[in-house]
Protein backbone atom coordinates (compact mmCIF):
# COMPACT_ATOMS: atom_id res chain seq x y z
CA UNK A 1 0.00 0.00 0.00
CA UNK A 2 1.26 3.48 -0.72
CA UNK A 3 1.89 5.54 2.39
CA UNK A 4 -0.89 7.99 1.63
CA UNK A 5 -3.38 6.15 -0.50
CA UNK A 6 -4.61 9.23 -2.33
CA UNK A 7 -3.03 10.69 -5.46
CA UNK A 8 -5.87 12.87 -6.76
CA UNK A 9 -6.57 16.52 -5.84
CA UNK A 10 -8.95 16.83 -2.90
CA UNK A 11 -10.87 19.64 -1.25
CA UNK A 12 -9.97 20.70 2.27
CA UNK A 13 -13.48 19.92 3.51
CA UNK A 14 -13.30 16.35 2.20
CA UNK A 15 -9.97 16.00 4.01
CA UNK A 16 -11.69 16.91 7.30
CA UNK A 17 -11.06 20.65 7.38
CA UNK A 18 -13.71 22.58 9.33
CA UNK A 19 -14.37 25.93 11.00
CA UNK A 20 -12.55 24.59 14.05
CA UNK A 21 -9.28 24.74 12.11
CA UNK A 22 -10.18 27.74 9.94
CA UNK A 23 -10.68 29.88 13.04
CA UNK A 24 -7.10 29.20 14.12
CA UNK A 25 -5.53 30.85 11.07
CA UNK A 26 -3.72 34.17 11.55
CA UNK A 27 -3.68 37.00 9.02
CA UNK A 28 0.08 36.73 8.49
CA UNK A 29 -0.29 33.05 7.52
CA UNK A 30 -2.24 33.74 4.33
CA UNK A 31 0.63 32.40 2.23
CA UNK A 32 0.75 29.05 4.01
CA UNK A 33 -1.28 26.00 2.95
CA UNK A 34 -3.06 23.50 5.23
CA UNK A 35 -1.69 19.96 5.07
CA UNK A 36 -2.93 16.85 6.87
CA UNK A 37 -0.31 14.47 8.26
CA UNK A 38 -0.55 11.08 6.52
CA UNK A 39 2.43 9.21 7.98
CA UNK A 40 4.90 9.78 10.79
CA UNK A 41 8.32 8.18 10.51
CA UNK A 42 11.34 8.49 12.76
CA UNK A 43 12.96 11.19 10.62
CA UNK A 44 10.27 12.41 8.22
CA UNK A 45 6.62 13.28 7.76
CA UNK A 46 4.34 12.92 4.77
CA UNK A 47 1.10 14.82 4.35
CA UNK A 48 -1.84 15.33 2.01
CA UNK A 49 -2.67 18.76 0.65
CA UNK A 50 -5.28 19.89 -1.84
CA UNK A 51 -2.88 18.91 -4.63
CA UNK A 52 -2.10 15.44 -3.30
CA UNK A 53 0.55 13.72 -1.12
CA UNK A 54 3.76 15.58 -0.30
CA UNK A 55 6.81 15.21 1.90
CA UNK A 56 7.27 17.90 4.54
CA UNK A 57 10.46 19.48 5.85
CA UNK A 58 10.61 19.91 9.60
CA UNK A 59 11.90 23.19 11.07
CA UNK A 60 15.03 23.13 13.19
CA UNK A 61 14.60 21.60 16.66
CA UNK A 62 11.30 19.95 15.73
CA UNK A 63 10.74 16.21 16.21
CA UNK A 64 8.46 13.89 14.30
CA UNK A 65 7.27 12.49 17.64
CA UNK A 66 5.44 15.75 18.26
CA UNK A 67 3.05 15.00 15.40
CA UNK A 68 0.30 12.45 14.97
CA UNK A 69 -1.31 10.97 11.88
CA UNK A 70 -4.38 13.12 11.22
CA UNK A 71 -2.82 16.35 12.49
CA UNK A 72 -3.42 19.56 10.54
CA UNK A 73 -0.31 21.66 9.92
CA UNK A 74 0.51 24.81 7.98
CA UNK A 75 3.38 24.59 5.49
CA UNK A 76 4.92 26.68 2.72
CA UNK A 77 3.38 25.36 -0.53
CA UNK A 78 6.65 25.92 -2.41
CA UNK A 79 9.37 24.74 -0.01
CA UNK A 80 7.13 22.31 1.96
CA UNK A 81 8.65 23.71 5.16
CA UNK A 82 6.31 23.03 8.06
CA UNK A 83 5.56 26.14 10.11
CA UNK A 84 3.22 24.98 12.87
CA UNK A 85 0.65 22.42 13.95
CA UNK A 86 -2.92 23.55 14.50
CA UNK A 87 -4.74 22.70 17.72
CA UNK A 88 -6.33 19.26 17.67
CA UNK A 89 -10.04 18.69 17.84
CA UNK A 90 -9.43 15.24 19.34
CA UNK A 91 -6.31 13.22 20.02
CA UNK A 92 -5.86 9.54 20.79
CA UNK A 93 -2.97 8.70 23.10
CA UNK A 94 -2.17 5.37 24.61
CA UNK A 95 0.21 4.07 27.22
CA UNK A 96 1.84 0.68 26.98
CA UNK A 97 3.19 -1.30 29.89
CA UNK A 98 6.67 -0.20 30.89
CA UNK A 99 6.49 3.06 28.93
CA UNK A 100 6.45 6.44 30.67
CA UNK A 101 5.74 8.36 27.49
CA UNK A 102 2.30 8.10 25.83
CA UNK A 103 2.19 7.21 22.15
CA UNK A 104 0.21 9.39 19.77
CA UNK A 105 -2.18 7.05 17.95
CA UNK A 106 -4.10 9.59 15.87
CA UNK A 107 -5.49 13.10 15.81
CA UNK A 108 -8.77 14.69 14.74
CA UNK A 109 -10.52 11.31 14.72
CA UNK A 110 -14.32 11.40 14.60
CA UNK A 111 -15.03 7.69 15.17
CA UNK A 112 -12.90 4.98 16.78
CA UNK A 113 -13.59 1.48 15.45
CA UNK A 114 -12.60 -1.00 18.17
CA UNK A 115 -12.06 -4.29 16.34
CA UNK A 116 -12.26 -7.65 18.09
CA UNK A 117 -13.23 -11.14 17.01
CA UNK A 118 -15.75 -13.71 18.17
CA UNK A 119 -13.15 -16.01 19.72
CA UNK A 120 -10.55 -15.97 22.48
CA UNK A 121 -9.54 -12.42 21.51
CA UNK A 122 -12.83 -11.09 22.90
CA UNK A 123 -11.94 -9.60 26.27
CA UNK A 124 -14.45 -7.27 28.01
CA UNK A 125 -11.80 -5.73 30.27
CA UNK A 126 -9.58 -4.82 27.30
CA UNK A 127 -12.54 -3.49 25.32
CA UNK A 128 -13.44 -1.27 28.27
CA UNK A 129 -9.94 0.20 28.15
CA UNK A 130 -10.42 1.11 24.50
CA UNK A 131 -13.82 2.59 25.29
CA UNK A 132 -12.37 4.73 28.08
CA UNK A 133 -9.69 5.91 25.65
CA UNK A 134 -12.31 6.86 23.05
CA UNK A 135 -14.58 8.58 25.56
CA UNK A 136 -11.75 10.64 27.00
CA UNK A 137 -10.58 11.66 23.54
CA UNK A 138 -14.02 12.84 22.53
CA UNK A 139 -14.35 10.36 19.67
CA UNK A 140 -17.39 8.17 18.99
CA UNK A 141 -16.61 4.50 19.81
CA UNK A 142 -18.01 1.66 17.71
CA UNK A 143 -17.19 -2.00 18.36
CA UNK A 144 -16.69 -4.18 15.29
CA UNK A 145 -17.02 -7.95 15.74
CA UNK A 146 -15.18 -10.10 13.19
CA UNK A 147 -14.90 -13.86 12.60
CA UNK A 148 -18.57 -14.35 13.50
CA UNK A 149 -18.79 -17.01 10.78
CA UNK A 150 -16.46 -19.23 12.82
CA UNK A 151 -18.39 -18.80 16.09
CA UNK A 152 -21.39 -20.88 17.11
CA UNK A 153 -22.66 -18.19 19.50
CA UNK A 154 -22.05 -14.89 17.68
CA UNK A 155 -25.21 -13.29 19.18
CA UNK A 156 -23.77 -13.83 22.65
CA UNK A 157 -20.68 -11.80 21.71
CA UNK A 158 -22.96 -9.08 20.35
CA UNK A 159 -24.92 -8.93 23.59
CA UNK A 160 -21.77 -8.84 25.72
CA UNK A 161 -20.27 -6.03 23.66
CA UNK A 162 -23.47 -3.99 23.65
CA UNK A 163 -23.67 -4.17 27.45
CA UNK A 164 -20.26 -2.58 27.95
CA UNK A 165 -21.53 1.00 27.54
CA UNK A 166 -24.89 2.69 27.13
CA UNK A 167 -25.80 3.57 23.56
CA UNK A 168 -22.76 1.74 22.20
CA UNK A 169 -22.97 0.78 18.53
CA UNK A 170 -21.82 -2.78 17.79
CA UNK A 171 -21.52 -4.15 14.24
CA UNK A 172 -20.87 -7.73 13.15
CA UNK A 173 -19.06 -7.85 9.83
CA UNK A 174 -16.67 -9.76 7.60
CA UNK A 175 -13.71 -7.43 6.84
CA UNK A 176 -13.18 -9.12 3.45
CA UNK A 177 -16.76 -8.67 2.31
CA UNK A 178 -17.88 -5.78 0.16
CA UNK A 179 -20.81 -5.47 2.55
CA UNK A 180 -18.40 -4.27 5.24
CA UNK A 181 -18.10 -0.83 3.64
CA UNK A 182 -21.88 -0.51 3.45
CA UNK A 183 -22.24 -1.53 7.11
CA UNK A 184 -19.81 1.21 8.15
CA UNK A 185 -21.15 3.89 5.79
CA UNK A 186 -22.89 5.82 8.61
CA UNK A 187 -19.45 6.69 9.99
CA UNK A 188 -17.43 6.76 6.76
CA UNK A 189 -18.17 9.67 4.44
CA UNK A 190 -16.66 12.93 3.18
CA UNK A 191 -14.93 14.95 5.86
CA UNK A 192 -15.05 12.16 8.43
CA UNK A 193 -12.05 10.36 9.88
CA UNK A 194 -12.15 6.95 11.52
CA UNK A 195 -9.37 5.04 13.25
CA UNK A 196 -9.02 1.31 13.87
CA UNK A 197 -7.60 -0.20 17.05
CA UNK A 198 -7.47 -3.76 18.30
CA UNK A 199 -5.26 -6.79 18.69
CA UNK A 200 -3.23 -8.30 15.88
CA UNK A 201 -5.02 -10.79 13.68
CA UNK A 202 -8.58 -9.52 14.17
CA UNK A 203 -8.87 -8.10 10.65
CA UNK A 204 -7.90 -4.42 10.97
CA UNK A 205 -5.58 -4.36 7.95
CA UNK A 206 -8.05 -6.38 5.91
CA UNK A 207 -10.78 -3.89 6.78
CA UNK A 208 -8.56 -0.94 5.81
CA UNK A 209 -7.97 -2.60 2.44
CA UNK A 210 -11.71 -3.14 2.00
CA UNK A 211 -12.65 0.42 2.96
CA UNK A 212 -9.96 1.91 0.75
CA UNK A 213 -10.98 -0.30 -2.19
CA UNK A 214 -7.38 -1.33 -2.75
CA UNK A 215 -6.32 -3.90 -5.30
CA UNK A 216 -4.16 -6.84 -4.12
CA UNK A 217 -1.02 -5.20 -5.47
CA UNK A 218 -1.53 -2.07 -3.36
CA UNK A 219 -3.12 -3.64 -0.29
CA UNK A 220 -1.20 -3.77 2.95
CA UNK A 221 -0.09 -7.11 4.30
CA UNK A 222 -2.47 -9.08 6.47
CA UNK A 223 -1.81 -11.98 8.79
CA UNK A 224 -3.66 -14.85 10.38
CA UNK A 225 -4.02 -15.94 13.97
CA UNK A 226 -3.12 -18.96 16.07
CA UNK A 227 -6.35 -20.84 16.55
CA UNK A 228 -5.62 -22.07 20.10
CA UNK A 229 -5.36 -18.58 21.63
CA UNK A 230 -6.54 -16.25 18.81
CA UNK A 231 -3.28 -14.30 18.91
CA UNK A 232 -1.98 -12.88 15.68
CA UNK A 233 1.29 -11.45 14.46
CA UNK A 234 1.77 -7.76 13.81
CA UNK A 235 1.31 -6.89 10.13
CA UNK A 236 0.85 -3.12 10.51
CA UNK A 237 3.93 -1.60 12.10
CA UNK A 238 3.16 2.11 11.73
CA UNK A 239 0.21 4.47 11.60
CA UNK A 240 -1.02 5.81 8.29
CA UNK A 241 -3.91 7.75 6.77
CA UNK A 242 -5.80 6.24 3.85
CA UNK A 243 -8.65 7.50 1.68
CA UNK A 244 -11.89 5.53 1.98
CA UNK A 245 -13.36 4.62 -1.39
CA UNK A 246 -16.82 5.92 -0.44
CA UNK A 247 -15.48 9.10 1.17
CA UNK A 248 -13.64 9.93 4.38
CA UNK A 249 -10.35 8.74 5.82
CA UNK A 250 -9.15 5.82 7.92
CA UNK A 251 -6.15 5.56 10.23
CA UNK A 252 -4.77 2.08 10.82
CA UNK A 253 -2.69 1.36 13.92
CA UNK A 254 -0.41 -1.52 14.95
CA UNK A 255 -1.99 -4.37 16.88
CA UNK A 256 -1.86 -4.00 20.63
CA UNK A 257 -2.67 -6.27 23.55
CA UNK A 258 -1.44 -4.04 26.37
CA UNK A 259 -3.08 -0.67 27.00
CA UNK A 260 -2.49 1.43 30.10
CA UNK A 261 -5.10 4.00 31.11
CA UNK A 262 -4.06 7.36 32.57
CA UNK A 263 -5.86 10.63 33.30
CA UNK A 264 -9.11 9.24 31.93
CA UNK A 265 -11.61 10.11 34.65
CA UNK A 266 -14.27 11.39 32.25
CA UNK A 267 -13.83 8.41 29.94
CA UNK A 268 -14.25 5.99 32.84
CA UNK A 269 -17.28 7.84 34.22
CA UNK A 270 -18.95 7.61 30.81
CA UNK A 271 -18.03 3.95 30.42
CA UNK A 272 -19.42 2.99 33.83
CA UNK A 273 -22.42 5.31 33.79
CA UNK A 274 -24.45 3.00 36.04
CA UNK A 275 -21.83 3.38 38.80
CA UNK A 276 -21.37 7.10 38.17
CA UNK A 277 -25.10 7.70 38.63
CA UNK A 278 -25.31 5.66 41.83
CA UNK A 279 -22.32 7.31 43.53
CA UNK A 280 -24.13 10.54 44.57
CA UNK A 281 -26.59 8.41 46.57
CA UNK A 282 -23.85 6.96 48.78
CA UNK A 283 -23.76 8.16 52.40
CA UNK A 284 -20.19 9.43 52.06
CA UNK A 285 -19.05 11.74 49.27
CA UNK A 286 -15.64 10.03 49.10
CA UNK A 287 -17.11 6.52 49.10
CA UNK A 288 -14.84 3.93 47.50
CA UNK A 289 -17.77 1.54 46.99
CA UNK A 290 -15.77 -1.14 48.75
CA UNK A 291 -16.77 -1.38 52.43
CA UNK A 292 -18.44 1.86 53.55
CA UNK A 293 -21.91 1.69 55.16
CA UNK A 294 -24.72 3.25 53.18
CA UNK A 295 -22.99 2.61 49.83
CA UNK A 296 -25.58 2.77 47.05
CA UNK A 297 -23.26 0.94 44.66
CA UNK A 298 -22.78 -2.03 46.97
CA UNK A 299 -26.52 -2.09 47.60
CA UNK A 300 -27.08 -2.35 43.84
CA UNK A 301 -24.65 -5.27 43.69
CA UNK A 302 -26.42 -7.02 46.58
CA UNK A 303 -29.78 -6.49 44.85
CA UNK A 304 -28.49 -8.03 41.64
CA UNK A 305 -28.91 -4.76 39.74
CA UNK A 306 -25.20 -4.16 39.21
CA UNK A 307 -22.76 -6.79 37.93
CA UNK A 308 -20.02 -7.23 40.58
CA UNK A 309 -17.47 -7.88 37.84
CA UNK A 310 -18.23 -4.45 36.38
CA UNK A 311 -17.55 -2.90 39.79
CA UNK A 312 -14.25 -4.78 40.04
CA UNK A 313 -13.17 -3.58 36.61
CA UNK A 314 -14.30 -0.02 37.40
CA UNK A 315 -12.15 -0.01 40.53
CA UNK A 316 -9.11 -1.36 38.70
CA UNK A 317 -9.35 1.15 35.85
CA UNK A 318 -10.00 4.07 38.20
CA UNK A 319 -7.01 3.22 40.35
CA UNK A 320 -4.78 2.67 37.34
CA UNK A 321 -5.85 5.96 35.77
CA UNK A 322 -5.12 7.85 38.97
CA UNK A 323 -1.78 6.12 39.60
CA UNK A 324 -0.54 6.51 36.03
CA UNK A 325 -1.46 10.19 36.00
CA UNK A 326 0.29 10.87 39.31
CA UNK A 327 3.41 9.03 38.13
CA UNK A 328 3.95 10.92 34.92
CA UNK A 329 7.33 12.60 34.61
CA UNK A 330 5.97 15.71 32.89
CA UNK A 331 2.62 17.09 31.72
CA UNK A 332 3.18 16.22 28.08
CA UNK A 333 -0.55 16.15 27.37
CA UNK A 334 -3.33 13.62 27.49
CA UNK A 335 -6.55 12.63 25.85
CA UNK A 336 -8.57 14.21 28.62
CA UNK A 337 -7.07 17.60 27.88
CA UNK A 338 -8.05 17.26 24.26
CA UNK A 339 -11.70 16.90 25.19
CA UNK A 340 -11.92 20.28 26.87
CA UNK A 341 -8.90 22.18 25.59
CA UNK A 342 -7.28 22.91 22.26
CA UNK A 343 -3.92 21.28 21.90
Amino acid sequence: MTEASNTRPVSLSSLGWSDFFEDQLEAHEAGLAPHRIATVHRARLTAISQTGPVGLTLPVHSQTGDFAVGDWVLADPQTRLLHRRLNRKTVLERRTEGSKTPQLAGANVDTLFIVTSCNADFNPARLERYLALANEAGTNPVILLTKADTATDAPAYLNQASALQRGLAVVILNPRSGDAAAALAPWCHDGQTVALVGSSGVGKSTLVNTLAGLTPGRAQETGGIREHDAKGRHTTTSRSLHAIAGGGWVIDTPGMRSLRVSDAAFGIETLFAEITELAPHCRFRDCTHAHEPGCAVQEAVAAGVLDPERLTRWRKLSQESSNQTAGRDAPRGNVGASRNKNR
